[in-house]
């Protein structure tokens, strides 16, 4: 018998969950919890198997879910956890998988319905498995594309790094200060990403470090 607990705090989600698990004849429903606080309280007290949460709930409604998965993590390591969410958001499925994909699966809510997705889902991180949503591995793939096609993936880490602080508003003396180099060798990282952003010495028009700096904002959002 797998115990689980789930956390929603939706009330219709929430029992729909329950009607669900209880159509399955190897899975015990140990507790319920709707927020954030009663989610930590009812899974210390109960020590399930695996944790069903909704990735918002109070008191934030921002990534509370993950926030506990990730803090869970380190105290019940042996927890499985499947992270539902309305929202294709590959930071969150990012973060419930460090530092290990083992015993974690991000599902969309859209899949909350389909009872043999969700069932495998908790079968696989009952036992060391992982599942990931395919429209997230899909949002994932597109933005590692478009990182590679950005301008920005012909800078070296480090004028990457420069390039960042510029977009600051930081002077060059302050460059060097921050990066503890002299202000010869950031003047030269300087040069090596206006050279490879392609902005030349005669670049018509916005000054040169302005145009880097649009581009490293449009490019990192």
């Amino acid at each position: 018998m797998i115990r689980v607990v789930a956390a929603e705090d939706s009330y219709l989600i929430r029992e729909g969950l329950k009607l669900l698990l209880a159509t399955q004849p190897d899975l015990e429903l140990v507790a319920t919890a709707a927020s954030l606080p009663e989610l930590l309280a009812v899974v210390d007290e109960h020590r399930p198997d695996v944790l069903v949460t909704d990735v918002r709930m109070p008191p934030g409604q921002g990534d509370e879910g993950i926030r506990a998965a990730e803090q869970f993590a380190a105290t019940q390591p042996d927890l499985g956890i499947v992270v539902l969410s309305q929202y294709v958001e590959p930071d969150w499925a990012l973060r419930l998988f460090e530092p290990t994909a083992a015993r974690r699966a991000y599902l969309l809510k859209e899949r909350v319905g389909d009872v043999a997705q969700l069932r495998q889902a908790i079968a696989a991180v009952t036992t060391g498995g992982s599942v990931l949503d395919p429209r997230v591995v899909d949002a994932l793939v597109q933005a590692r594309s478009a990182r590679e096609r950005s301008p920005l993936a012909r800078l070296t880490p480090r004028e990457t790094e420069v390039l960042g602080l510029m977009a600051t508003g930081m002077s060059n003396a302050a460059l060097a200060e921050q990066l503890v180099l002299s202000k010869r060798a950031v003047e030269k990282h300087i040069t090596a990403v206006l050279t490879k952003l392609n902005l030349g010495p005669d670049d018509p028009g916005v000054h040169r470090r302005v145009r880097a700096v649009l581009v490293y904002l449009a490019a990192t959002g």
